[in-house]
């Protein structure tokens, strides 16, 4: 073979090793569209969560038994089905492609380190495992997210309506829900079931339609939300609750357009909606 045969089989030697690395090794563009895990959420028993704004607001949610609780609010228990809204997209183990991957669109998606709207983070036994970056949303109840360590930004399934950055937002919505009231005492009646029917203070049976109000609003109370302390006029009802477990006493305030209640169990505040209040101070049970 002569000089100019064996360098064309050269080259073409060299074209063939080209073109077989292209195929077999994905370029660095194509790895960052991969489709992979955001987090190790899925492989680590998560029990601590940290969440914040762009503003410097914060929650701080533990996982304590089998609940989650807020340790800045005296740990009381926090809603499960909103934790379980942030864990599930977190802990997929395939995000799907990834939408971008460069510098400028962190900056425009706002999921930078120095520019995003939520950044959360994740711990297992007092160990960071993964902070991921909430930006722009990019459809209906999606939003954008960056894994702090990666370069590959996703679009998961996400709101972040919920995950509001004030501690009260997180508590479970049904804390203060009565399960089995023994007795239940106000301004204007009493009823007790102790002789194994419901009776009122004179012995007489109560209105079975508002004892069934009374029973069912009490048992499917909830809260919106925890309000600032702030001093409040007279309480337009108090109810005494006995129970199995003791007595409770609820506590019922209107302020202009807002509504709270108070229950000797917790130090706090709450919020109220109005439909709740006006339902409860409404009750029509007479002695």
């Amino acid at each position: 073979m002569n000089r100019v045969g064996t360098a064309l089989l050269m080259v073409l030697l060299v074209q063939l090793v080209l073109v077989f690395s292209l195929y077999r090794a994905p370029s660095g563009d194509a790895s960052a569209g991969a489709q992979k895990a955001l987090t190790k959420a899925a492989y680590f028993h998560i029990d601590e969560i940290h969440i914040e704004d762009g503003h410097g607001n914060k929650v701080h949610l533990e996982h304590r038994g089998e609940r989650w609780v807020l340790p800045a609010l005296g740990h009381l228990p926090a809603q499960q089905s909103r934790v379980d809204l942030l864990l599930a997209p977190l802990a997929e183990e395939n995000t799907g492609w990834a939408v971008a991957h460069t510098l400028p669109a962190r900056q425009r998606f706002q999921v930078a380190h120095y520019h995003f709207r939520r950044k959360i983070t994740l711990l297992a036994q007092g160990e960071p495992i993964d902070t991921v970056f909430l930006g722009t949303s990019p459809g209906f109840r999606k939003v954008h997210a960056r894994n702090d360590v990666d370069n590959a930004i996703y679009s998961i399934s996400l709101n972040l309506v919920d995950l509001p950055t004030e501690q009260g937002r997180w508590l479970a919505e049904d804390i203060l829900k009565v399960r089995a009231p023994l007795r239940i005492a106000a301004d204007t009646y009493v009823v007790d079931r102790s002789s194994g029917e419901w009776r009122l203070g004179t012995g007489e049976q109560p209105d079975a339609a508002e004892l069934e109000a009374l029973l069912q609003n009490l048992e499917q109370l909830q809260i919106e939300g925890v309000s600032e302390p702030r001093p409040l006029d007279e309480a337009e009802l108090i109810l005494e609750i006995e129970g199995l477990a003791g007595t409770t006493t609820l506590a019922f305030y209107r302020e202009g357009e807002e509504h709270f209640i108070r229950s000797s169990d917790h130090p706090l505040l709450f919020r109220l909606s109005r439909y709740t209040f006006d339902q409860l101070t409404g009750i029509a049970l007479s002695m």
